[in-house]
């Protein structure tokens, strides 16, 4: 098979959708791997560890989609990228349809096959692309809030850790799964006062045993939400709703009984986000204010620490689009059931029920186009 990986175009993405030890992989397995010129540099890999790896590298994103049985990429396609997609092209990257209709409809008229990192899935619900991206994202939140916590970044001045003598930050966190046990390591770690919430009691269960003992577990409701955020200093959504659009657990009214500089950080923005004042940021632009309240919702936060969060994702992507290599993507979604959740838009057709329902569009069931 032919393989492209097209430079990230998405504002501030510095990441790449795979390593030079990743296309040394795919090229031992008998595939052609073409890698657009400088497509890594942002990550720290040259040109020139491609080519030893056995790459062979093109000037232009044109040229890489033009040439690609399968396109590797990190972030779903952005609008100069739709005409380039050919039909039954196969396109391996994180979609998030459900957030943005422009992008499913474009994906439905260019009749491409979409798998999506997000929604591939194990036997035991877990989503093992986006659980890399979802460690980098958690723990970088609480970095990212205890900078906008101060007060030349629009903050309420507080040191999340506090000082012997003054009280450390109060961190809310809504949500117990990956994106919010890492955000509770890393705020515990920094010894700010932790309150995480979760819907499921078995999961509040194991991370009162595993998480240290100043976070707090707390079942999540609007009642027990609406108390918290007036106490909060910096508040993380943390909320994941598989291949769906994110609830919004935080109302706009919320924003009035909270502190003035206090700062949200709204991980599920590229799932719509869980914050109803959030809408997605760049790394150029991260903040805005409303109501006094500081929201930070970049939409690619890994992408900032682009050299830790690619090895971390080829990682966890390699094995998978080396079976989509080996045997064609119908035959890898037949025999591995894991990839076959991945599939959202198939030849213009939407076979993940989450993404019909997000925008009411017509369903097609899964086994009808394997």
């Amino acid at each position: 098979m032919i393989i492209g990986v097209p430079k990230e175009i998405k504002n501030n993405e510095n990441r790449v959708a795979l390593t030079p030890a990743g296309a040394s992989a795919l090229v031992k397995n008998g595939h052609q791997v073409y890698v657009q010129s400088t497509a890594g540099l942002g990550s720290g890999f040259a040109d020139d560890e491609y080519k030893k790896a056995g790459a062979n590298l093109l000037n232009s994103i044109e040229e890489v989609y033009a040439k690609a049985d399968m396109i590797i990429k990190v972030k779903e396609p952005i609008e100069s990228e739709y005409k380039l997609i050919k039909e039954n092209q196969l396109l391996f990257t994180y979609f998030h349809f459900a957030s943005y209709e422009p992008l499913t409809k474009a994906m439905i008229a260019c009749k491409a096959v979409c798998l999506a990192y997000e929604t591939v899935e194990k036997k035991d619900r877990s989503l093992p692309l986006l659980i890399p991206m979802s460690e980098v994202a958690g723990r970088m939140s609480i970095q990212e809030g205890a900078k906008y916590l101060e007060k030349p970044m629009g903050g309420r001045g507080i040191l999340l850790g506090g000082v012997p003598g003054v009280k450390p930050a109060n961190v809310l966190i809504l949500g117990g799964g990956i994106v919010g046990t890492q955000a509770a390591k890393m705020a515990a770690g920094m010894g700010a006062n932790v309150t995480i919430l979760d819907i499921n009691i078995s999961r509040l269960r194991e991370l009162d045993d595993i998480l240290p003992l100043n976070v707090d577990t707390v079942f999540s409701n609007e009642y027990n939400i609406r108390q918290l955020v007036a106490d909060s200093d910096l508040i993380v959504g943390a909320v994941l709703i598989p291949g769906a659009k994110a609830p919004h657990l935080v109302t706009r009214d919320m924003l009035k009984i909270m502190k003035p500089g206090t700062v949200l950080v709204d991980v599920a923005v590229d799932q719509g986000g869980c914050i109803e004042t959030c809408k997605p940021t760049t790394h150029e632009n991260p903040t805005y204010e409303i109501d006094g309240i500081i929201h930070y919702c970049v939409a690619n936060m890994p992408g900032a620490v682009p050299y830790t969060s690619t090895l971390a994702l080829t990682n966890a992507t390699l094995p998978y689009a080396i079976q989509l290599a080996n045997k064609g993507w119908k035959k890898a979604c037949q025999e591995n059931d894991e990839l076959a959740l991945g599939l959202n838009v198939v030849n213009g057709k939407v076979v993940y029920k989450g993404v019909s329902d997000a925008f009411n569009l017509p369903y097609t069931p899964l086994e009808q186009v394997l």
